[in-house]
């Protein structure tokens, strides 16, 4: 093995956490005004997770309480980032039913990653949110 093998391959395990996603970090999630974005909510998501927060978006400001997403957004979220601070309830059905889960502060780029139940997965799934932040 050539010695310059060992070198690469730590050079790629330092750099592989930071390039995770193409998502926003959640202290990025500001207006140009300095006020805050609860949440965004991305239609697109991909194997690779550089691909992924990308396509249309849906900001949700904080304290936004929509048991029914706007028709082009029902079941159409692939991928997600939650500001810091902040936490976001949703719902697998209109109108707050079915299954439920919180997203803390932090990025999802996969929400396919993510379980809904035995056989489902958080991924085009969300039909209702609640986000709040302290």
């Amino acid at each position: 093995m050539s010695p310059l093998c060992p070198l690469l391959l730590a050079l790629a395990l330092v750099a592989a956490p930071g390039a995770r996603a193409a998502c926003p970090v959640p202290a990025d999630l500001k207006h140009a005004d300095g006020t805050r974005t609860c949440a965004k909510l991305y239609e697109k998501s991909d194997p690779y997770y550089e691909n992924c927060c990308q396509g249309p978006v849906l900001s949700v400001e904080p304290g936004a309480d929509l048991p029914f997403l706007p028709s082009d957004w029902a079941n159409s979220a692939s991928s997600l980032v939650v500001a810091q601070r902040c936490e976001l309830t949703v719902w697998s059905q209109p109108g707050k039913r079915g299954k439920t889960r919180k997203f803390s502060a932090g990025a999802y780029p996969r929400l396919e990653e993510y379980r809904r139940g035995i056989f489902g997965d958080w991924s085009n799934a969300i039909s209702g949110l609640y986000c709040k932040c302290y």
